[in-house]
């Protein structure tokens, strides 16, 4: 018979070693580096366009953004101001590993840099299973795809370091239950740190932007 888990565990601890290298290469330049996961149209990129401007004069910020096809993501991370914008595409694969973003990494002089914002494929699965060698994974989630995400895909939940819930001003209009939402996400990752938001009208965004400059802060002392 196949043996499918071996070859499966082989995979990722082979991954998770290039992650700690990612790790070193990031701290030995003193950046903070985040791991973005969502599913797609969630707002991952529509939060980095908000978030580099205010972010103007605080932090030099470079993206990597990964995506199936195009380099759209990236194109937008650079139009809002982003001083180095890789694009990875992953040729069909639902999620970026760490030899990708090693590879990334070697087009960047993170010296440059003060926060590295990493943009993973739109994926609600794939994407947990694969250390980048990031400091923290943030997951966006978003009211309009309703308030059972974390019901059903716990594993995702349960392994990130913030937690963005995007779209809040939608909730008037919605069927999306706060309560609801937040007993799943706490029963999997109690005290998460969470920011409540909208890329749309701003609300929510400086706590999220004063987050990225007291971790990166700390990475560089």
């Amino acid at each position: 018979m196949p043996q499918n888990i071996p070859i499966v565990e082989n995979i990722l601890n082979a991954n998770d070693k290039l992650a700690q290298t990612n790790r070193a290469r990031i701290d030995a330049a003193g950046v903070f580096s985040i791991n973005i996961l969502a599913s797609p149209g969630a707002g991952k990129t529509s939060l980095i366009e908000q978030t580099l401007p205010l972010l103007k004069g605080k932090l030099r910020v470079a993206t990597v953004d990964g995506d199936i096809a195009t380099s759209i993501d990236a194109d937008r991370a650079a139009a809002a101001g982003a001083g180095a914008a890789i694009q990875i595409n992953t040729g069909g694969d639902c999620h970026l590993d760490a030899v990708m973003l090693f590879g990334a990494l070697e087009q960047l002089d993170l010296t440059q840099f003060d926060l590295l914002i990493v943009e993973n494929v739109g994926n609600l699965v794939c994407p947990a299973n694969f250390k980048l060698g990031t400091h923290k994974t943030v997951l966006v989630a978003s009211v309009p795809e309703g308030d059972d995400k974390p019901y059903k895909y716990p594993g995702t939940y349960r392994g990130v370091d913030a937690l963005v819930v995007n779209k809040i001003d939608l909730l008037p209009y919605v069927n999306f239950r706060m309560d609801y939402f937040t007993q799943g996400v706490q029963v999997l990752n109690p005290g998460v740190t969470t920011f409540p938001l909208s890329c749309r009208t701003g609300e929510g965004l400086d706590a999220w932007v004063e987050w990225l400059v007291q971790n990166a802060k700390k990475s560089a002392s």
